[in-house]
């Protein structure tokens, strides 16, 4: 630690000391901005796991989320002391987050408005390093730069506690400091328009307005979601994953022996779960004809007992005992043998939830209609937006993910609720709340061989933009 470094220090920890007697008093006007800001944390970080917040103050911020295991560091004598009294089921220590020396790791790490008081942001972020597992999410968020004048307003009043020079960043500024110390960027996405409680301005402000550009550039704070960057090495794997390819079927019978035929060997050991949704075609009698047939091929039957697709998808995922889980519509529009394409991205780490899109690649003549791909166009722009991550095709069939984020992503469910019939929705919006990292990859997609598609143009587009709107609520409009 350089002679500078150990002044500035010295002068942060009194500082902090004294902010902390100012966010005890009991009208402490910042307090409204950090029910904000727990409220949207929340909704970034599941209950129930492990989290390591640096710059936890009194600790309110890592309370509200209930984790399994809650570790707070500050360096601030006095805001650690009232920490351990208001929240003693939580761990909470005293130590300089540039000196951060113990090497648990932690399924969430919060820097919550604490880079614009860092020496050296980089060396904090190369510390925690060794705080992460692969599945690590790294959240902070930091103040907009076009709020320097109010907020200095707010300290000349009084109603704010008085700061040191802090370091001011854009987005981007972060973003390579994340690169620079081996994470990658997930997603961005800014909140809090109004800091005080005006209601209902506060609520239309804070909720909705925020949301949208080109207000959302004049949101108080940033929000930023990381995870370690993925170093591939498919040759490091000591075992294969298992794979299990759930395949719904109605009125497939021409194309069930195809699968059959051409489904390519993958991972450790892989299972077909085929689940028969009330055809009108012997599409059951088929699948159980072509189980016979083909008894090197592990395939197993479920009867559905509700309707649609979704129905389907979530009987198959809970009836699989693959590592991980794949999608493959039966109507062979996109082919089994790309199906590893999936398996590497996943091995990989390029991505944590692989997602089908087909409107890369040239397609076979009619294998989708116009108004169908004007369709898929829109919704796909508006589920990028709600997600935070860029979603190119929303309503292909394949997709893939690991079964432990599945089973995360089912655990919550509750959250939006079984309101999803084609089952793509559910899995995407669980996978953007629980912070996995979304990559498309391009298939070529064929054209129905045999049958009619189970897609009703404008009645399930009618539910598709009900779904948005929902969904906005749950999402963005937080």
């Amino acid at each position: 630690m350089t002679p500078e470094q150990r002044i500035d220090r010295k002068a942060r920890m009194a500082n902090w000391d004294r902010a902390s007697d100012f966010r005890s008093k009991s009208r402490w006007a910042g307090a409204y901005y950090s029910e904000l800001l727990a409220r949207h944390y929340r909704f970034l970080v599941p209950q129930g796991l492990k989290v390591l917040e640096l710059g936890c103050g009194h600790g309110d911020l890592l309370s509200s989320l209930r984790p399994s295991l809650g570790v707070g560091i500050d360096f601030s004598l006095n805001m650690i002391e009232i920490a351990r009294d208001k929240h003693p089921e939580l761990l909470f220590i005293r130590c300089d987050a540039h000196e951060l020396c113990f090497n648990t790791t932690f399924d969430v790490i919060i820097l919550s408005d604490l880079v614009t008081h860092l020496w050296d942001v980089q060396t904090v972020f190369e510390r925690i390093q060794k705080n992460c597992h692969s599945a690590t999410r790294l959240i902070l968020n930091f103040p907009n730069n076009l709020w320097r004048i109010p907020m200095s307003l707010a300290r000349c009043f009084n109603m704010t506690a008085e700061h040191l020079e802090q370091n001011w960043f854009a987005p981007n500024d972060i973003t390579n400091l994340l690169e620079l110390s081996g994470f990658e960027t997930i997603k961005e996405s800014h909140h809090i328009l109004c800091p005080f409680r005006f209601e209902p301005l506060s609520t239309l402000s804070n909720r909705f307005l925020a949301a949208v550009a080109p207000l959302s550039w004049f949101a108080m704070t940033t929000f930023v979601v990381a995870r370690t960057r993925p170093c591939p090495n498919l040759a490091s794997l000591t075992q294969p994953p298992s794979v299990s390819v759930i395949i719904p079927a109605r009125n497939e019978a021409g194309n069930i022996e195809e699968i059959f035929r051409r489904m390519p060997n993958m991972g450790r050991s892989m299972e077909l779960i085929f689940v028969e949704g009330h055809s009108n075609d012997r599409t059951f009698e088929t699948i159980s004809r072509c189980i016979r047939d083909y008894p090197k091929t592990d395939a197993k039957l479920f009867s559905q007992t509700g309707r649609g697709k979704g129905d389907a998808v979530r009987l198959g995922f809970e009836k699989a005992v693959g590592d991980i889980l794949m999608i493959l519509d039966a109507d062979l529009t996109v082919p089994p043998e790309d199906l590893p394409r999936f398996i590497n991205a996943l091995v990989s780490r390029r991505g944590e939830f692989i997602n089908g899109v087909r409107l890369v690649y040239p397609m076979e003549n009619q294998a989708i209609r116009f108004f169908n791909m004007v369709g898929n166009k829109f919704f796909s722009l508006a589920f990028s937006w709600l997600l935070g991550q860029g979603v190119k095709d929303t309503l292909c069939g394949t997709k893939a993910l690991y079964k432990d984020d599945y089973s995360i992503i089912a655990r919550n469910r509750g959250y939006f609720g079984e309101f999803d019939p084609f089952g793509d929705f559910d899995l995407l919006f669980g996978a953007a709340r629980l912070n996995l990292k979304i990559i498309d990859l391009p298939i070529r997609y064929r054209q129905r061989r045999y049958g009619k598609t189970n897609i009703r143009r404008w009645r399930h587009g009618w539910i598709l933009l009900k779904m948005v709107v929902f969904a906005a609520f749950r999402i963005r409009f937080i």
